[in-house]
């Protein structure tokens, strides 16, 4: 077993992996071992020369038509609502949280959906949202939440401790997403401690297949559930289960719809709705070029300004089908602690690197997308920062503002 490991990591280069191999007690080289055996070398190879290559700019971009649920009638906004509410009603729509990350950039200790932005009822992101599906549903859309290998018995025990924040039981389940090994500049697969591997989660993704493998497809078929609405733990504003949204997604009949705002500026750092060839697109704001970001209609709008949310709907039907398709990884460069395998201490670098697969690679591979474009200022205020923009502080002050004006 030692000599087979010997000669994979050769290989690869990688046999900084067993540095400390020799001073492990039998449990932690078996760990090890097992922690090795569980990575595509070939897949991790791959990726980082990828991702060290150019990346080929979309082709036959072409501007995205959204739907401007502000500029709806009151007839359409009653119509699009109320089929809405009759798919959740008749058990049709299942909520999915991704929120396999910790809430470290808010200087929390623990999963991020733990994290209590500060109000007066002292909610957690995760209360937030379940008050929203209990508004949406009455406790009768089944919720998926998706952690990570590095939250989830932290994000269990979290509803546990809160009675499940008073959602019934049965209709929450948790699944875990896959991981992946995180690397330096050079290539090469870090260590966490002497006997662990570095990993990091594989980004949103992988969500389907993850889904899939936990059992939580079947599970959804099980309840007759046919439309996956799917946020981010991020947003406090996120309308969950949005019957406004399932009712426009309903009547679009297209396989997934997505919820956008209209971005700032043109320098504004978000990706954007597009398509590319023909097929529905996400571009990066890194991607388009200039003259793009900058073009606008006579009304002085952006024709390319429809920004992504990490907010869809999608038929259940096609999924089995997108799991069958390879995805892209995407490079990050993080701040990262690992174990030196020369000195045997902790360092910390800027320059790791993740790897992530997104979910909206999955839409060129679909016939078309809906697109519902919302106001930003009542249905988007992230969590991502300890201060400054789109920060605790900031979020709360627009939760306030936008339930104060609901009552």
């Amino acid at each position: 077993m030692y000599n087979d490991i010997c000669e994979k990591l050769n290989k690869y280069g990688q046999q900084q992996l067993l540095s400390f191999y020799n001073i492990l007690d039998d449990k932690e080289k078996k760990q090890l071992i097992d922690d090795i055996n569980s990575i595509d070398f070939d897949l991790v190879t791959r990726v980082y020369r990828e991702i060290s290559s150019e990346k080929a700019a979309p082709q036959g971009v072409t501007p995205m038509k959204a739907g401007d649920s502000t500029a709806f009638s009151q007839e359409e906004y009653n119509r699009y609502t109320e089929i809405g509410q009759k798919e959740i009603v008749n058990g049709r729509v299942a909520a999915l949280t991704m929120c396999g990350g910790q809430g470290t950039r808010l200087g929390h200790t623990g999963p991020k959906g733990t994290y209590d932005i500060g109000l007066r009822s002292h909610k957690s992101l995760f209360e937030i949202q379940c008050d929203g599906l209990k508004a949406a549903g009455e406790g009768n859309i089944p919720w998926y939440i998706m952690t990570s290998n590095i939250n989830h018995d932290d994000t269990v025990r979290f509803f546990e401790e809160h009675n499940f924040f008073e959602y019934p039981k049965d209709n929450i389940f948790f699944f875990k997403q896959e991981m992946m090994a995180v690397l330096n500049k050079d290539g090469k697969v870090l260590l966490e401690d002497k006997g662990k591997i570095l990993k990091s989660p594989n980004g949103n993704g992988g969500l389907f297949l993850s889904l899939k493998k936990a059992g939580g497809l079947e599970d959804m078929r099980r309840r007759g559930v046919q439309h996956i609405f799917i946020c981010g733990i991020d947003n406090c504003l996120v309308k969950m289960a949005d019957p406004l949204f399932v009712g426009y997604y309903m009547e679009a009949k297209a396989p997934v719809a997505a919820k956008s705002f209209m971005k700032r500026s043109a320098e504004e750092k978000a990706a954007i709705f597009c398509y590319a060839d023909g097929r529905p697109y996400v571009i990066e704001y890194t991607e388009i070029p200039a003259e793009l970001a900058n073009m606008k209609y006579s009304d002085g709008s952006f024709v390319y300004g429809d920004t992504n949310v990490l907010n869809y709907i999608f038929n259940i039907d096609i999924i089995d089908e997108l799991c069958m398709y390879p995805m892209p990884y995407h490079g990050a460069v993080k701040k990262v602690t690992y174990m030196d395998t020369n000195s045997g201490e902790y360092v910390t670098i800027t320059d790791g690197l993740k790897f992530e697969l997104f979910l909206f690679d999955y839409f060129v591979r679909l016939e078309d997308l809906s697109l519902l474009r919302i106001d930003r200022e009542k249905e988007f205020a992230p969590v991502k920062n300890l201060t400054g923009v789109d920060s605790s502080e900031t979020a709360r002050e627009m939760y306030i503002k936008v339930h104060e004006e609901e009552r």
